[in-house]
């Protein structure tokens, strides 16, 4: 099968970096596991982090990819949810291969039905932002999708133009919040309205005159999508007391957890996607049940992809285009990649 690996780790500048491979397909599933054709993929900072130069190499070559939609084709004796042509979405177990290759293994448990109203590359786009935004916003902060308690309440996203920020804001708007993102540009700044946030701000600009310009002195909840280090002081200012703080960046340093963190009794949240899989938690199904929940939600047009750059075909010259940009940085929504040459 034809597939997009790495034998060793470059620099995405590097052909080597990212190469199209003829491999053997994997046999047949296994107790939980779907076998997937996948159709479409989609590219997160996740693929570009593991793919980063390193004093390593791999025999044999490893497949990157933790965003895809697909068709099944075969399930493992134990599956329950799924049979042979439903078509599904997924982010996948970063401890496994990818899904940069026209079949994959993948467990039950951390895949959703596809959307309906959605094309394979426009699915592709959604699950991995939209666990990453679900579990923080829903279940690691004490936050509800359907609660009339966040009306009036104000939820700040700093960052709101990338893939997480993209469809957290939709999810905070149908929880009620009123969404504050931030966005330096003025493309970044048009898809922040289109996602559905009520203001945006400039994160380059101190956010606290900003905010008081339209009359918010404090808000109830922040996302902090981009630099933890960098927004840490200035959010333990602007949370109200009680608030809460979402995190999914990798600090450079220690930070202070003291005042005012301390003296508002501020909750601070960590969100991993991975996690569940990666420790094979009990609750695994929880991904499942989010994607669910999250397709039907689409097809009643309550959410919308986003997918915002379709890239071509699957192949190592479109998937290296993939990681120069997000390294490069200012990428909006997602980028996607369907069907193989």
């Amino acid at each position: 099968m034809k597939a997009v690996g790495l034998t060793q780790y470059l620099p995405i500048e590097d052909p080597a970096s990212l190469q199209d491979m003829d491999i053997a397909p994997p046999g047949a599933p296994q107790g939980r596991d779907l076998l997937v054709r996948v159709h479409a993929v989609s590219v997160n900072p996740v693929d570009a982090k593991q793919r980063a130069p390193r004093a390593q190499h791999e025999h044999p070559a490893r497949m990157l990819g933790y965003d895809a939609a697909g068709i099944v084709e075969a399930v493992g004796e134990e599956v329950s949810a799924f049979a042979p042509g439903d078509e599904v979405y997924y982010a996948g177990d970063v401890t496994r291969p990818g899904c940069n290759a026209q079949y994959q293994w993948v467990d039950e448990r951390l895949v959703g039905r596809k959307p309906t109203t959605l094309d394979f590359a426009e699915a592709a786009a959604l699950p991995l932002t939209t666990l990453t935004a679900w579990e923080l916003l829903f279940q690691r902060m004490p936050l509800q999708l359907d609660d009339c308690r966040h009306r009036g309440q104000h939820l700040l996203i700093i960052g709101g133009a990338g893939g997480v920020g993209s469809i957290a804001i939709q999810l905070a708007r149908h929880a009620g919040f009123t969404v504050i993102a931030t966005a330096s540009r003025d493309e970044t700044r048009a898809w922040c309205l289109q996602m559905g946030a009520d203001h945006v701000i400039d994160h380059r600009q101190p956010l606290a005159p900003q905010l008081q310009a339209l009359g918010i002195a404090q808000v109830q909840a922040a996302l902090n999508l981009a630099d933890t280090d960098h927004y840490w002081e200035p959010l333990g200012e602007l949370l109200a007391p009680q608030g809460h703080v979402g995190l999914i960046v990798e600090p450079r340093g220690p930070l202070r957890i003291g005042d005012p963190y301390k003296a508002k009794c501020i909750g601070i949240h960590w969100e991993f996607m991975f996690a569940r899989a990666r420790f094979q938690t009990v609750d695994m199904i929880e991904q499942h049940c989010i994607l669910n929940r999250a397709a039907s939600l689409i097809d009643a047009g309550e959410l919308r992809t986003t997918a915002h750059t379709h890239l071509g075909t699957v192949n190592a010259a479109n998937l290296r285009e993939a990681h120069r940009r997000l390294e490069a940085g200012g990428v909006i929504g997602k980028l996607v990649l369907s069907g193989w040459k």
